[in-house]
């Protein structure tokens, strides 16, 4: 339909005003809130990261295409709700402890969230119990973990080992990613998942959720 396409292409644009004006049009046109969702929000969204990934556009313009999605979202949320439609996931997001460096976390997290996932942000410097018992607390099937100084990278590899403790290991899935991460590395504490940029993140979460399901 012409407005979700409008909507989409707008939210690329970073275009919030606009993109808020055709939420509330879909809406009154009596457009179930799923199909805006999907066809509206999450498209434009979903365009967002494939011309992120591709270095087509920069942080600047992911940032103002989720404002513009947040604005849109705002009038969606309530009937979202009432029809009981799920988000994609739940992801427990952090900096590990040690770790006060936040700009690539965020990122992800406004990629997870333009790409239909809810996202538990615990910021940075978070232990390994945190992470854990947030996991727990909000019944998220995946943790993913960010690093920018090497010092701090074998906090990851703790955080695996208290799943495995506490049997959460397999049930839990775990995710990292940050400048000096690798996939080497990430074998090597066995983690999950290893994601090289936040749009390779979303994709590899997406396949962990699959898992999951599955």
């Amino acid at each position: 339909m012409a407005v979700l396409d409008e909507m989409a292409a707008n939210l690329v644009q970073g275009a919030d005003e606009r993109v808020s004006e055709l939420t509330r049009r879909a809406i009154q046109d009596g457009l179930p809130p799923k199909r805006i969702l999907d066809e509206g929000l999450l498209a434009g969204m979903t365009r967002v990261g494939e011309l992120f990934k591709c270095h087509e556009i920069y942080l600047p313009d992911v940032l103002m295409a989720a404002q513009a999605m947040n604005a849109g979202l705002e009038h969606l949320k309530p009937l979202l709700v009432r029809e009981g439609v799920p988000m994609l996931g739940r992801v427990v997001l952090g900096s590990v402890h040690g770790d006060l460096h936040d700009i690539g976390k965020n990122l992800v997290g406004v990629m997870l969230r333009g790409a239909g996932f809810e996202v538990v942000d615990l910021g940075n410097d978070v232990p390994p119990e945190r992470f854990v018992e947030a996991a727990q607390e909000h019944s998220a099937p995946v943790i993913g973990m960010s690093a920018l100084l090497t010092t701090t990278m074998p906090v990851m590899g703790r955080v695996v080992n208290l799943l495995q403790q506490r049997g959460l290991a397999g049930r839990i899935k775990t995710i990292i990613g940050g400048a000096p991460v690798t996939e080497k590395f990430a074998r090597e504490i066995g983690v999950d998942a290893y994601g090289y940029d936040a749009a390779n993140a979303v994709e590899r979460v997406k396949s962990l959720m699959d898992t999951q399901a599955a």
